[in-house]
């Protein structure tokens, strides 16, 4: 029986939670870096016993681990990975310039046809690649050199490239999501780069159908349909059927179209998932109750899913990493809060049950369909 391995990200360490295929009881391992901020940790899809983890922290900076055993044991790779020198500026938030700075790793994103390629998504917003392992790491400089770098501004949480989506069927086409600059996508595996904001619509920028300047969320894609591509946007749920050249709204009769996850059923490239939170400045449900809801028609129409979720006084936030889903034939969905809860659903949605409680602050989930 296949079995499956959630690979969980927190505040205070990382956590391998495993399960057979009846996803119904799991074992816990971890603290895995204990008292580490570890913002992501993602698996191999053609490797399932590699694993990269960024660790971060206030005194001793940025590592990256890789595991070879499954998460069994660790060890750091790479972390000569440093701009190698300053290419210009962009702009603070009151407007003036600021040079580029490197300070974490927000995410990781091994290649799904080679185990040795993986992406690393940094702040500030530049993208490395590394061809060996993650043993060394090249940066793809012309990302951070578009003309449009210089206006590029932090989000909230910093000037992060926070997702990295890959072509399967072109392993040269990724889309990447930057706050707050927008989305940017590259045919020719990081030569050149083009904006890919068109249909975006933004508070606060003076043109609102600027190209560049939008606070995107997340990023997510079906394998067996890559030029659909569905984005969680700073207020908007938003979709695109042309590779991410144009888009249109899909919020529908969402409570809130504001949130941070966003994430595709592995069998049905209409299924698609967002947790919704009540406002930019309020991170928690509408009305205290944690739903998670679904379309399953790819936007617009949504149902919310409840059943095993708390509906009264629940007021945690689902952050944008922290969402996934596996590839069993009955998809498995999971989520983590940064209550320190991961909630799994074994039949897409329609029921949850917490795997386990009272982590800290979950900032990553990510899911390994075990042979």
């Amino acid at each position: 029986m296949a079995g499956v391995r959630v690979l969980v990200g927190t505040r205070k360490g990382a956590f391998v939670l495993t399960a057979d295929g009846t996803r119904r009881d799991w074992d816990v391992q971890g603290p895995l870096f204990a008292g580490w901020e570890i913002y992501h940790v993602k698996g191999s899809a053609q490797d399932p016993d590699r694993i990269f983890a960024s660790q971060s922290g206030g005194w001793f900076g940025q590592l990256i681990q890789r595991s070879d055993d499954g998460g069994a044991t660790w060890n750091p790779v790479g972390n000569e990975l440093l701009y190698e020198g300053e290419t210009g500026t962009h702009q603070w938030y009151d407007g003036t310039q600021r040079p580029w700075e490197f300070t974490r790793v927000w995410h990781l994103e091994p290649s799904p046809s080679d185990p040795d390629t993986v992406y690393a998504g940094v702040e500030d917003a530049a993208l490395f690649r590394s061809v060996d392992g993650g043993q060394s790491w090249q940066e793809l400089r012309n990302l951070r050199c578009h003309e449009s770098g210089p206006s590029w501004q932090p989000g909230a949480g910093g000037m992060c490239l926070h997702t990295i989506v890959q072509d399967p069927r072109e392993p040269n086409r990724l889309h990447v999501a930057i706050s707050a600059a927008g989305v940017f996508r590259t045919e020719d595996g990081g030569k050149s780069w083009q904006p890919a904001n068109r249909g975006l619509q933004s508070e606060g920028i003076p043109d609102p159908d600027a190209e560049v300047g939008h606070c995107v969320h997340n990023l997510a894609l079906h394998p067996q349909r890559p030029d659909t591509l569905y984005m969680q946007k700073h207020w908007d749920v938003m979709r695109s059927d042309d590779g991410g050249h144009t888009w249109y709204d899909i919020g529908g009769d969402l409570p809130t179209d504001f949130g941070f996850p966003i994430d595709v059923h592995a069998h049905e490239p209409d299924t698609v998932y967002v947790v919704p939170i009540t406002s930019d400045t309020q991170h928690f449900p509408p009305d205290g109750r944690l739903r998670v809801y679904r379309s399953r028609t790819g936007g617009h129409e949504w149902e919310p899913l409840t059943q095993g979720l708390p509906q009264t006084h629940c007021y945690v936030n689902v952050l944008r990493d922290a969402m996934a889903v596996d590839s069993l034939d009955e998809c498995g969905v999971y989520f983590g809060t940064t209550g320190g809860q991961v909630y799994a659903s074994a039949d897409a949605g329609d029921h949850w049950t917490p795997i386990v409680r009272d982590l800290p602050p979950v900032l990553s989930v990510e899911v390994q369909t075990l042979p």
